[in-house]
C-alpha cells in the first residue's frame, strides 16, 4: 500500500478503532464513576474513599493484565481480541447494575466484586488492542491516525458523562450501568462490520520485509533496550504526576476560590485541551523527531502546576492552566503507541505495547489517591503539585536519551511466533 493510499484504504478501520476506543473499558469507567459517588453514599453510608475505590481496583488490574491481551492481539490477531473484550466489558459494566439493595456490609464487596470482572476482561477494548491495527494500516500518517483513534477518550468525555446524568436523574444508578453499557455493544456491531487488520499486500512499506513478515524485536529483546526503561520511567512520571491532578482539579480550584460553576468551564476546557493535543501532537510526530515534540509538550502541565501554586489565582488563568494539563495529556496517549511503534515494531507490538501501557494504567489509578493523601495530612495540595513539576520535566527529558528511530528487521528469535491473521 502506498503512503499516499493510507487513509483512503483504512479510514474505516480508524473510525471503527476510535468508536471501539470511545466505548472501550479505556475511558467510561473513569467518566461515570464520579457520577456514582452521591448516589451510593447516600443509599449505603459509604464514605468518599470507599465510593471512589472501585476505580482504583479496576485501573490496577487492567493495567496488569495489559501486556497478557496485548500478547493475545500478537498471536490471535486484534480482531477476535477487541471484539470478544468490548462484548465483555458491556456485559460485565451492565452487571453492575445488580448490586444489591441492603445495607449489609457484605453489599461493598460484592460492589467491588464486580468492578474486578470488569478490569479482567476490559483491557482489549482498550489502545493496547484497537492500536495495533491502526499502527499497521499507517506509516507515514501513523502519528495523525492514532491521534484520531484516541480522539475516542476525549468523544467518551463529551457524552458518557451527560447519558450518565440522564439515566441516574431518571432510572437511578444502577440502571445508569446498564444503560451506558449500550454504548459498547453498538461499538461492537460497527466494529464487527468494519474493524480488521490490513493483508499483507494492503500495508505500508516500512513495517514489514520484502516477503512480508513484519519487522521488529521481540519483548525480551525490548526488555534489554536503555530505550524501553526511558519510556516505561517517562510514562510512569507523567501519569503520577498527571492522574492525580485531574481528578482534583475541581478541588483544587475551589481551595484558590474558584467557583463550582467557573470550575466546570475550566474542566471543559481541559477536555478541549485533550483534544487538541492528540490532533497536533500527531501532526508534529509525523513530521519531527519524537523528542523535539515530546519533551516541551510534556513540559506544559509544569506551568500548570506553577499557575497552580500561585496566591492569585483568575478564571481566565485557571483556564489556561487547564488547558495545558490537557494538551499534554491528549500528547502523551499518542505517545505510548507511537513510540512503541517506531523504536520496537510491529512483529510483537502487542506484547512490548502492554508492557509500557502498564505505568500509564498503573499509576494513573493510583495518583489520585496519592494526592488525596497529601492533602489530608497536609491539608493543602502544593506539596505534591511542587513534586509534579519534577516529574513532568524528567519524564519529558528522558524522551530526549532515545536517539533516532532504528532501523527494523525481522525478529531473529522465534519468527514464526506471530499467526498472521486471515
Amino acid at each position: 500500500m502506498k503512503s499516499k493510499g493510507e487513509f483512503s484504504q483504512g479510514w474505516k478501520v480508524l473510525l471503527a478503532g476510535m468508536l471501539g476506543v470511545m466505548c472501550g473499558a479505556s475511558p467510561v469507567p473513569y467518566n461515570v464513576i464520579g457520577f456514582t459517588v452521591g448516589p451510593v453514599t447516600s443509599e449505603f453510608g459509604w464514605t468518599q474513599t470507599q465510593a471512589v475505590t472501585p476505580i482504583t481496583i479496576f485501573g490496577v488490574i487492567a493495567a496488569l493484565l495489559a501486556p497478557v491481551f496485548g500478547a493475545l492481539a500478537d498471536r490471535f490477531g486484534v480482531r477476535p481480541v477487541a471484539l470478544w473484550s468490548l462484548f465483555a466489558f458491556g456485559v460485565s459494566f451492565a452487571a453492575i447494575s445488580l448490586t444489591p439493595a441492603s445495607s449489609d456490609p457484605s453489599t461493598l464487596y460484592i460492589y467491588y466484586s464486580l468492578w474486578v470482572v470488569v478490569g479482567l476482561v476490559g483491557i482489549g477494548s482498550t489502545p493496547v488492542t484497537w492500536s495495533r491495527a491502526i499502527n499497521l494500516w499507517f506509516f507515514k500518517n501513523r502519528g495523525l491516525a492514532l491521534g484520531i483513534l484516541l480522539l475516542g477518550t476525549s468523544l467518551a468525555a463529551m457524552v458518557v458523562p451527560q447519558l450518565a446524568v440522564w439515566a441516574i436523574e431518571n432510572y437511578g444508578w444502577r440502571a445508569m450501568f446498564a444503560i451506558v453499557a449500550i454504548l459498547p455493544m453498538s461499538a461492537l456491531v460497527i466494529a464487527f462490520l468494519l474493524f480488521r487488520e490490513p493483508t499483507m499486500d494492503e500495508r505500508p512499506a516500512g513495517i514489514s520485509n520484502d516477503s512480508g513478515q513484519l519487522t521488529g524485536v521481540t519483548l525480551k529483546t525490548a526488555l534489554r533496550d536503555y530505550r524501553f526503561y526511558c519510556i516505561w520511567l517517562s510514562i510512569a512520571l507523567i501519569a503520577l504526576s498527571f492522574g492525580g491532578a485531574f481528578i482534583n482539579m475541581p478541588t483544587i480550584l475551589g481551595n484558590r476560590g474558584i467557583e463550582p460553576s467557573s470550575a466546570a468551564t475550566v474542566m471543559g476546557i481541559l477536555g478541549l485541551g485533550i483534544f487538541s493535543g492528540r490532533i497536533i501532537t500527531g501532526l508534529m510526530l509525523d513530521r519531527f523527531w519524537q523528542g523535539f515534540v515530546a519533551f516541551p509538550l510534556l513540559c506544559l502541565p509544569a506551568i500548570t502546576c506553577i499557575i497552580l501554586l500561585g496566591d492569585n489565582l483568575s478564571l481566565p488563568l485557571a483556564a489556561f492552566a487547564g488547558f495545558l494539563l490537557g494538551f499534554a495529556a491528549g500528547a502523551e496517549s499518542d505517545l505510548i503507541a507511537y513510540l512503541t511503534g517506531r523504536y520496537f515494531g510491529m512483529a510483537h507490538y502487542g506484547k512490548i505495547y502492554g508492557m509500557l501501557y502498564l505505568p500509564f494504567g498503573m499509576f494513573s489509578a493510583i495518583s489520585p489517591i496519592v494526592y488525596a493523601m497529601v492533602y489530608d495530612a497536609t491539608g493543602s495540595f502544593n506539596p505534591i503539585l511542587t513534586i509534579a513539576i519534577g516529574g513532568f520535566v524528567v519524564g519529558g527529558g528522558l524522551l530526549l536519551l532515545l536517539g533516532k528511530y532504528p532501523e527494523l528487521t525481522v525478529p531473529e528469535e522465534d519468527e514464526t511466533a506471530v499467526m498472521e491473521p486471515a
